[in-house]
């Protein structure tokens, strides 16, 4: 009983961090390549460069034209089906390489951020649990036995 009132805990958290964040994506204004490069100035000392990275990464991913909202509207989808009772587990398992790529950018590009990179670590980790919490419905696609 404990460990299922876990469960939903952290698929609330991890759904409800996934909804923000893919509204997030929607909140500001696409910079025009002109601001990009003035904010990307300001930041050419040598002792900033990490800072410049972090600009740099997330202005050209807002530049595509499509990146920065396909992956807003896929974690607003995800997070939600993740909160969902019945689309939990296929959230979940959608939402993997999103949870993973976000904890990769902060050891990365924000590896001085510990605040940040025990939430990241933490969704990411919550996002494992949760997969592996339905390793019954998955375990026999990892290893076919031969007829």
């Amino acid at each position: 009983m404990k460990a299922t009132i876990l469960f939903i805990v952290l698929r609330l958290v991890l759904g409800g961090m996934m909804v923000y964040g893919g509204i997030q994506k929607f909140q500001k204004p696409i910079p025009s390549p002109i601001e990009v490069v003035e904010k990307a100035e300001k930041f050419k000392a040598p002792e900033k460069e990490s800072t410049l990275q972090k600009i740099l990464y997330i202005s050209g991913a807002k530049q595509t034209g499509y990146f920065w909202q396909v992956l807003g509207i896929a974690e607003l989808l995800f997070g939600l089906l993740v909160l969902l009772q019945g689309s939990g587990f296929i959230g979940a398992i959608f939402l993997l390489p999103i949870t993973l790529h976000i904890f990769l950018f902060h050891i990365f590009l924000e590896a001085d951020e510990l605040g940040e990179l025990l939430q990241t670590g933490g969704l990411f980790t919550i996002n494992v649990l949760l997969v592996l919490k339905e390793h019954k419905k998955w375990k026999h696609l990892l290893w076919i036995k031969p007829i």
